[in-house]
């Protein structure tokens, strides 16, 4: 697992890595900034693993459909 970390690490400062990283941002953590901010990500609204994981899931497919709409109408 360290050879792993270590490599990770080492690619993350080359001129790839942190045009990636810094791609990263825009990306994956405006996806979960957002369902902290407009999905209610900040509390679970339920108790119990399964709950979590259904709320979890369906925050992750109202994102996905807001994606497909915002594609669809860019197209049109």
């Amino acid at each position: 697992w360290e050879d792993s970390k270590e490599w990770v690490h080492k690619n993350r400062l080359t001129k790839s890595g942190k045009m990636l990283y810094k791609k990263r941002k825009e990306t994956i953590e405006r996806s979960f900034a957002d369902a902290k901010q407009l999905h209610g990500y900040r509390y679970c609204r339920f108790r119990g693993k399964k709950h979590v994981l259904e709320q979890a899931l369906m925050t992750a497919t109202c994102q996905n459909i807001k994606k497909i709409a915002n594609h669809l109408a860019k197209i049109a």
